[in-house]
């Protein structure tokens, strides 16, 4: 049977990215647009001020909101137009001031995979097929048909409608050439080189081909990830413990290594591996703590783990949240009001909704 929690983790969006994986640049040219221009997605020259074709746009759109860097939300009413509203998490990790414009660290492409396939209420995941991949599917081999018909379980199982199982097949086969070679490179080759300039995403070597070419298969590491910053790791597990509590309280190491939605099978590592970040992180913060009782190990904590959370991660990118100027959260949405207005709005929406067409939604904004 499905797991019909993928409804109530994940928003109905399929084959948005037109088939394209993100490349090095989009998400810090997307941020540095709508910044200015909340309508640039939509324009008519937005070919020329993103420097890409009109496919290449709506992919950049699609990816700017799937890691949750941009919120959309109609600027006015009667119109079937949404417009692209820049997320404080964009402006911390993507400003010109941010923690890593150019996502030259392995750790913000952490971040980033972890925006991607995580939710919690009013921030649901925008990629089902990556969040079925990572979090519900019951192998760690697979072909694209494989998959594919896993994918479909699900969606049919959580949604009122489906798409068409070619948005899906084209979902399947994005998601392993974002994150895995198309054929196994030797270290340091040019191919390789070519591979991590087409979609940097690829260098988390989360996803790797063990197939032969005539007949493609992938299969998800696992083990230690040494390009994982530990502060990342557990700024992933207090998130992931603020979907349940925004107050003081403990969750076991076990359910944030092996829930659906969890960190450990958003990052694929186990249990010790959590256990050794955590331990590194508790012993510089007071408010958090790594305990055990009748032999389970629990992280607990003394405030949000939401909040705890962003101290943890800003102090790995050296307070990027204390320099000159920032903007708190309230400064920033104050600035950009409609944010709000699309979080709301996705708080009172059913999980089942399905009210968005993947095949119409780029020409009704076009002809709006």
């Amino acid at each position: 049977m499905s797991d019909s929690r993928l409804g109530e983790a994940a928003h109905f969006a399929f084959a948005r990215h037109e088939t394209f994986a993100p490349r090095f640049g989009w998400l810090h040219k997307a941020y540095m647009q709508v910044k200015r221009d909340q309508g640039a997605f939509l324009a008519d020259d937005a070919p020329v001020l993103f420097g890409v074709g009109k496919n290449m746009v709506n992919a950049m759109r699609y990816w700017s909101r799937a890691f949750k860097l941009t919120r959309e939300h109609s600027p006015a009413q009667r119109t079937q137009a949404k417009f692209s509203y820049p997320t404080w998490e964009a402006r911390w990790l993507l400003d010109e001031d941010g923690a890593d414009p150019y996502l030259e660290e392995n750790g913000s492409l952490w971040l980033l995979h972890w925006w991607l396939v995580s939710s919690r209420p009013g921030a649901k995941s925008h990629a089902p097929a990556w969040y079925t991949a990572f979090h519900l599917a019951p192998f760690s081999r697979f072909t694209t048909a494989e998959m594919t018909q896993v994918v479909t379980r699900h969606v049919n199982f959580s949604y009122d409608r489906s798409p068409e199982e070619a948005s899906i097949v084209r979902d399947v086969d994005c998601l392993t050439k974002m994150y895995a070679r198309s054929a196994p490179e030797k270290a340091g080759s040019p191919g390789s080189y070519e591979d991590l300039l087409a979609c940097p995403f690829r260098d988390l070597d989360l996803l790797t081909f063990v197939g032969t070419r005539g007949k493609p298969e992938w299969q998800f590491t696992s083990g230690h990830r040494t390009s994982l910053p530990a502060r990342v790791l557990a700024y992933a597990c207090l998130d992931y413990a603020a979907k349940f509590s925004r107050q003081a309280n403990s969750i076991s190491v076990a359910r944030l290594a092996n829930e659906p939605g969890s960190p450990g099978r958003a990052f694929r590592v186990r249990e010790n591996e959590i256990v050794s970040a955590l331990q590194r992180i508790a012993a510089d913060h007071p408010k958090l703590d790594l305990t055990e009782a009748v032999g389970q190990r629990s992280l607990a904590f003394t405030a949000d783990p939401f909040e705890l959370a962003w101290e943890v991660l800003d102090e790995q990118y050296d307070f990027v949240t204390r320099r000159p100027s920032f903007p708190t959260r309230e400064e920033w949405a104050a600035t950009f009001p409609n944010l709000a207005k699309a979080e709301q709005k996705e708080l009172t929406t059913k999980a089942a909704d399905t009210s968005e067409s993947t095949e119409t939604l780029f020409d009704e904004e076009n002809a709006a």
